[in-house]
């Protein structure tokens, strides 16, 4: 007969990101950027990170990646996801001699991947992306939208299972960015995609979010809850609950920047 404990681990599916007490400093003198931090993403679930500026949203982005090392904890990331992650910077990055799809071509390129089939999945997705036409535009004849859009496409050429985003419509117009949020849905159910999403923006947050993690100027988790909304398109930013979620948060920041401004005042008095 099965204990408890082995049913449950049976009927509980391991996270497809686990972080346990997870610290992160540059130098062993300085304050730790990341402190004691701990959560857990299970599959399809994607992840909206929010906090103020150098709170380690960024650095946490890179911890995952594996671009950096945690100086403690520890970071488990289910394999099948880990082989299978792509990066989206805060600005596209193209490389500005390279048209359209060899942006898009380039980390098969570098993965010595570069075959029909590949070249045939890259135009396909900026068909997908409304690029269809400018496969052979160089960067500095595009929009900042479409930039982007050629920047989403270079980390989806490998396809892969999670994406980690960097602010990255952070630079856009309104209109243009809702479009792209508006995207970035489509594609996390078209192509079974799990995605990491760091902003500044809490209505942004709750709109791409299933789950929410609010980082303090510390690095510490100040507030992780779990988001359901049986739909998503731009009318939900209209709905009560909707914005009932971003007043909660505009609400929790306020806490933290009376919080922040006191300890301040305090260590000038020192």
């Amino acid at each position: 007969m099965q204990s408890s404990e082995q049913i449950n681990s049976q009927s509980t599916p391991a996270p497809v990101i686990d972080v346990q007490h997870l610290v992160k400093r540059f130098a062993a003198d300085e304050p730790a950027i990341i402190d004691n931090l701990s959560f857990a993403v299970p599959a399809d679930r994607c992840l909206s990170l929010l906090g103020p500026s150098g709170c380690g949203k960024t650095t946490l982005l890179r911890l995952l990646m594996g671009l950096e090392e945690p100086s403690s904890g520890v970071i488990n990331v289910a394999p099948a996801q880990a082989e299978h992650m792509s990066y989206v910077f805060q600005e596209p990055r193209l490389v500005p001699w390279r048209t359209c799809l060899e942006n898009v071509l380039l980390p098969l390129e570098l993965t010595r991947q570069k075959d029909r089939a590949a070249q045939a999945y890259a135009r396909d997705l900026l068909q997908q992306l409304g690029l269809g036409e400018r496969l052979q535009h160089f960067p500095g004849e595009l929009s900042g939208g479409m930039q982007m859009r050629v920047a989403l496409a270079r980390a989806l050429v490998t396809q892969p299972k999670v994406i980690l985003l960097d602010e990255p419509f952070a630079a856009l117009d309104e209109r243009t960015r809702f479009r792209m949020q508006d995207l970035l849905l489509e594609l996390k159910s078209r192509l079974q995609l799990q995605y990491v999403f760091v902003t500044h923006s809490i209505s942004e947050a709750v709109y791409l979010g299933d789950q929410i993690l609010l980082m303090d100027s510390a690095g510490r988790a100040r507030d992780w809850r779990t988001i359901d909304f049986s739909e998503r398109n731009q009318a939900l930013k209209l709905v009560p609950e909707f914005n009932a979620l971003v007043q909660t948060y505009s609400l929790l920041f306020g806490e933290m920047e009376r919080v922040g401004a006191t300890s301040s005042a305090d260590g000038a008095t020192l």
